[in-house]
């Protein structure tokens, strides 16, 4: 291991968690436990305020991650090197040394809408092998999630026919992030990227304008605004043009003048300050036949408000509240031991016990609108008119479907298939539901086995305190 440099590799994974996984798994070993059957879920115990659901993702790299698990000899003499783990038993580094996950996971595909109290998914392998990834699988789901969602949501609100890009790099949570943001914003419904790497990775066409700097410094040296976009045309024809240096308006009317000459062809031009409203109004009646692009800490709400407003803008940059924001805050709790229900009975902390499905209903009719979702047991069956969510996707340690890449499924590449998923999970809900200024809280109905399990687990850990503090 290196310590000049926190770049990371693949093999690094394995480590990038909280220290208290490995103490813990360290004394499951010493106690015995390390390889009793146990069960976590991750789920939200609250959505992010006014956020009517959340859009599950980041599933594929998990699954990845846990396929991928191993500890390496120089990542195990480190950790000997601590002394924290001096008083381990051996067994631990040998548990280390061999480390594969073996287990099984279950989970809602990525791109589905969840609720409150409802797991994204479920880890069930061996205790010390569900405890240990648990850092890993909330870092991955958590920000994907979030960021799934407020694309999500940005489409809604924005229509179809908005071209949305994903601005976030330089305000993501580090390089790994803007590579998980760009995956996430894609897979729920953004046309396309900024981020060249993540666009290549992910078989798209990366897209952007132009900064301030190049206009700036172009006028500096070659005299005006016009020669800035002249110069930049030269190489990119057709480009568009971020028009708000200076004065957007005449930029725009110098614009019309040589599109009207036939002097320039014009993708597009870009509006990153002022009063949105009104400029692209301006802009619009001085090139009608041009898309109008908005940039500026864009989000759901205030594209909400220029809609309202009346401006004419036919796509968004979207940047720093696509990618930071409140947190999805999942949890990821023990629901079940060696066939022993568990949960946490503190106060605002709670969580159900057992292995969970949940079941969704939709009303009768050709287009599927959500009607309900039912959280039960794992062995409880759908009721008519019901559909299971959560799917086993990996068995044993091995998945056991294929993760869905990011593909284009039509001639044009307009949507993905994660994206269409997406797409007809939030059409699905009803309007109270997805509007982006209080919505309508859903809350799942709790099957009454899933009533009667938590009742008795909760009388055993009453009995057990009782008897400890008698």
């Amino acid at each position: 291991m290196q310590d000049e440099t926190l770049n990371l590799n693949q093999e690094d994974y394995s480590l990038l968690t909280d220290l208290y996984q490995l103490t813990m798994a360290a004394c499951y070993v010493g106690e015995g436990l390390d390889q009793r059957q146990a069960s976590f879920e991750m789920f939200v115990r609250h959505l992010p305020q006014n956020f009517g659901y959340l859009i599950a993702m980041g599933l594929a790299q998990v699954l990845e991650y846990l396929e991928q698990l191993r500890f390496t000899p120089d990542q195990i003499t480190a950790l000997q090197a601590t002394g924290i783990f001096d008083n381990a038993p051996a067994e631990f580094w040998s548990l280390l040394a061999t480390a594969r996950f073996t287990g099984d996971v279950w989970a809602v595909p990525e791109g589905t809408a969840v609720f409150a109290n409802e797991p994204l998914l479920r880890v069930e392998a061996p205790l010390w092998q569900a405890q240990i990834v648990e850092t890993y699988v909330l870092n991955v789901l958590n920000y994907q999630s979030l960021v799934a969602t407020r694309a999500a949501r940005l489409r809604d609100v924005a229509g179809p026919e908005a071209t949305l890009l994903e601005f976030g790099t330089r305000r993501a949570f580090g390089p790994q992030a803007s590579l998980w943001t760009a995956r996430a914003a894609l897979a729920a419904g953004l046309n396309s990227t900024s981020n060249v790497l993540a666009a290549l990775k992910l078989g798209r066409q990366p897209s952007g304008t132009m900064a301030h700097s190049l206009v700036m410094a172009l006028t500096a040296i070659q005299g005006s605004e016009d020669e800035a976009f002249t110069a930049f045309h030269r190489y990119f024809p057709g480009a568009p043009l971020l028009i708000d240096t200076y004065d957007s308006v005449a930029a725009a009317s110098r614009l019309a003048e040589r599109v009207k000459a036939g002097e320039i062809e014009l993708s597009g031009v870009r509006l990153d300050s002022g009063d949105l409203v009104e400029l692209s109004q301006r802009v619009r009646s001085l090139l009608p036949n041009v898309p109008i692009f908005a940039s500026g800490d864009l989000d759901e709400y205030e594209i909400l408000r220029l809609k309202k407003a009346g401006a004419n803008i036919d796509g968004y940059g979207l940047g720093t509240k696509l990618v930071t924001g409140s947190p999805a805050n999942g949890v990821y709790k023990l629901v079940e031991i060696d066939g022993i229900p568990v949960m946490k009975a503190s106060s605002g902390k709670f969580t159900y016990p057992g292995r969970k499905q949940i079941f969704r209903r939709f009303k009768s009719g050709a287009e599927q609108e959500f009607e309900g979702d039912r959280l039960a047991l794992a062995t409880e069956s759908a009721a008519d008119g019901e559909q299971p969510l959560m799917q086993l996707v990996m068995k044993q340690g091995q998945r056991v479907q294929p993760v869905e890449e990011l593909e284009a499924i039509a001639p044009q590449g307009e949507l993905l298939r994660i994206a269409q998923r997406t797409l007809n999970s939030v059409n699905s809900l009803p309007a109270p539901i997805r509007q982006v200024e209080h919505p309508l809280s859903v809350t799942p109905e709790i099957s009454p086995a899933l009533q009667e399990m938590t009742q008795r687990t909760q009388q055993r850990i009453r009995k057990s305190y009782t008897e400890q503090n008698s």
